[in-house]
C-alpha cells in the first residue's frame, strides 16, 4: 500500500500553480472541469468568463477569483497525482459528506478553503474509509 503525504503533495501542487500564472491555470481548469464549473467556482455568474480569462489578451480575473482558481488548481493537482483525473473531476462535482454534502465547487466559491482542503486530503489519504 502506498502512503501519500498530503502536505508534500499540496506543497508541490501549490508550487506548480504559482509558477504557471492565472491564465494557464484557467486554461487547465477549463480543460479538466469545463468553463461553466470553472466560472462557478471562481464566483462568476458569467458561465463563459473563464474562456476570456484564459486568453492572453483577455480581462484579468478579480483577486477573489484568482484566489479561488489557484486554490482549485492546487486541489486538482493534488488529487490527480494520487487518484487520477476521473476521480478528481468527480470530487469537484460530487456531494461531499465532509462539506455538509455541498460540492467542492460550492465550497470553493464560498471561500471555504480549509474545509475543501480537508476534504481533498481525505480523498487523497483515504480518509473517507475511517
Amino acid at each position: 500500500m502506498v502512503t501519500v503525504n498530503m502536505a508534500t503533495t499540496t506543497r508541490n501542487a501549490y508550487a506548480e500553480s504559482a509558477k504557471i500564472g492565472i491564465r494557464e491555470i484557467t486554461r487547465r481548469l477549463n480543460s479538466a472541469l469545463g468553463a461553466t464549473l470553472v466560472a462557478s467556482l471562481a464566483g462568476s455568474k458569467d458561465p463563459k468568463i473563464s474562456y476570456k480569462w484564459a486568453r492572453a489578451d483577455g480581462p484579468e480575473p478579480k483577486n477573489d477569483a484568482v484566489r479561488r482558481l489557484q486554490f482549485a488548481h492546487t486541489q486538482w493537482l493534488a488529487i490527480t497525482a494520487s487518484e487520477g483525473e476521473h476521480v478528481a473531476r468527480m470530487w469537484f462535482i460530487g456531494s461531499n459528506p465532509l462539506l455538509d454534502y455541498d460540492t467542492p465547487v460550492d465550497a470553493i466559491r464560498e471561500n471555504r478553503f480549509k474545509e475543501a482542503a480537508a476534504a481533498a486530503a481525505a480523498m487523497v489519504e483515504d480518509g473517507f474509509l475511517g
